[in-house]
């Protein structure tokens, strides 16, 4: 992926786009509520952002850009709302052997969606090739997100659906691997900790809306 006039490339500029636009929403929102928003409007907002505290999302992607590309409303949402991020990338997206400059480039693009380099972690196993038409190993995807979830006592996943969005074998790959872990996790003998999925659907809202809870669900 070639870097963009500053150095940056258009995942990161993407990412700053929608950064710029979501922080002008903000602003007129605010502007709004202090001209005189009903408290009936203000008291749904702060019962939205109560519902995420103590939300430790995981996102677990294919590739550096999906988490712009795909993902941005949801992390930038999630983290209006309070809740804690992290992103676990699957591969390094070397397929153009650009695989270190992406890697630079999604910690950029983290860091504008409100996540810390220290909470970005790029899978970078041969077994995991960034290829369209390799699907990757079920139980080797499970294991990662597993080491993940464990380290960092993770209560809520977001992924790809069954389509992988643009049909790319990689993203179905991590939908596929993610059910399979589902399974495996309500089957754990003595498992004390809830975890929900969050599977992308492109349909699901507007853009700019942020996560829509009510249509981005797991169907186990």
């Amino acid at each position: 992926m070639a870097a963009g006039p500053w150095g940056w490339g258009p995942a990161v500029l993407l990412a700053l786009l929608l950064a710029l636009l979501l922080g002008g929403a903000r602003r007129l929102r605010r502007r709004y509520a202090a001209g005189g928003a009903g408290p009936s409007l203000r008291g749904r907002g702060r019962a939205a952002a109560a519902r995420a505290d103590g939300v430790r999302a995981l996102l677990v992607t294919a590739h550096p850009d999906d988490e712009a590309m795909f993902f941005a409303p949801t992390v930038l949402g999630l983290g209006r709302a309070g809740a804690r991020a992290a992103v676990l990338c699957c591969s390094a997206g070397n397929y153009y052997n650009q695989g270190e400059i992406r890697k630079k480039e999604l910690e950029q693009s983290c860091f504008l969606l409100g996540v810390p380099a220290s909470d970005v972690t790029v899978v970078d196993h041969r077994d995991l090739p960034d290829n369209p038409a390799v699907e990757w190993d079920t139980q080797l995807l499970a294991a990662f997100v597993l080491k993940h979830i464990e380290a960092n006592n993770i209560n809520l996943v977001v992924t790809f659906d069954a389509g992988g969005v643009s049909g790319h074998a990689n993203h179905v790959s991590l939908y596929t691997a993610l059910r399979y872990f589902f399974f495996l996790w309500k089957s754990k003998p003595g498992c004390g900790t809830a975890l929900s999925a969050i599977c992308w659907r492109p349909a699901s809202s507007h853009p700019c809306d942020g996560p829509n809870l009510e249509v981005m669900k797991m169907v186990m």
